[in-house]
């Protein structure tokens, strides 16, 4: 499968596409994006920017996100950037300090940190599974854990605009190869039906996106054999783009999703319905028959 993977992730690219969003959506609010130097992170984070939000961005590697938020300083965008360690408690309680005392406030939070590793669960090493869990279930989980906190502690926000948006996988049909994190990613979505509910009486929303295969820069870690599968991996035969899952993203933090939540929003081409992703390479026992 041909892809320009990069022409689609650059910055020009993502603040030039089209999208169905009045430009002055998010004046004034202040949006958190975890994990937002590169892939779906980055485009959710230009797009938000270029509705009009005040941006606060995070991640583990500080080039990344100096080079998001020196693009969008360029388009006259108001960013403020915190390399953070989900993983890490105090570096979170941290970041959500800085986002006070230099905003005052917080309106939404989506959380797209995370990494896996395609192998066959089988070779798994326990610190491999552990490393992946550690990331993409806890870390998430703190995320959301303490913007929660940071709400309740700071007033409620009558329009419901308080949100948190996790960036999921489709799990309904199991991803072979990347079993850590489909486990870490069911486990947020079982977090997410669950606080929903209990969250609600302090105005905040929790939902997740699920995004089948999409053409980051992630689709390097997948090797050759894998990239041959990649055009049977859904009905319209092509991975979705990143822009794609940022207006979904939008959706759910944006007025339109003020009646939602503890909902998962698949974005995945139809894949759950039909095609098949082996990220490790389809086994020979699953070969089509000559």
């Amino acid at each position: 499968m041909n892809i320009d993977v990069d022409h689609l992730n650059s910055p020009e690219t993502l603040w030039n596409s089209d999208t169905v969003y009045r430009s002055d959506l998010f004046k004034d609010r202040v949006a958190l994006i975890s994990g937002a130097g590169s892939g779906i992170g980055r485009a959710v984070a230009l797009l938000m920017a270029r509705l009009g939000a005040k941006l606060v961005i995070c991640g583990r590697t500080a080039e990344k996100l100096d080079a998001v938020a020196e693009f969008v300083r360029s388009k006259g965008g108001d960013v403020l950037c915190v390399p953070t360690d989900i993983r890490q408690p105090e570096q979170v309680d941290a970041l959500f300090e800085q986002i006070h005392a230099h905003h005052g406030r917080l309106d939404c939070t989506v959380n797209n940190a995370g990494g896996q590793f395609p192998q066959p669960s089988i070779d798994f090493a326990f610190k491999g599974w552990n490393a992946v869990i550690n990331n993409n279930l806890n870390g998430t989980w703190l995320m959301m854990q303490r913007a929660a906190q940071y709400w309740r502690d700071h007033g409620q926000n009558t329009d419901m605009l308080r949100s948190i948006c996790n960036i999921v996988v489709v799990i309904e049909r199991g991803m072979p190869g990347v079993a850590h994190t489909v486990a870490a990613r069911a486990g947020i979505i079982g977090a997410c039906r669950t606080v929903a509910v209990e969250w609600m009486p302090l105005g905040i929303r929790v939902n997740c996106v699920a995004p089948g295969l999409t053409a980051t820069e992630g689709l390097r870690v997948y090797p050759p054999e894998a990239h041959k599968e990649f055009p049977n991996v859904n009905p319209m035969r092509r991975p979705g783009t990143p822009m794609e899952i940022a207006e979904g993203c939008i959706y759910l933090n944006a007025p339109s999703g003020n009646f939602i939540t503890g909902e998962v929003l698949t974005i995945d081409g139809g894949g759950r319905y039909w095609g098949e992703l082996w990220t490790a390479g389809r086994p020979d026992w699953y070969q089509m028959a000559t």
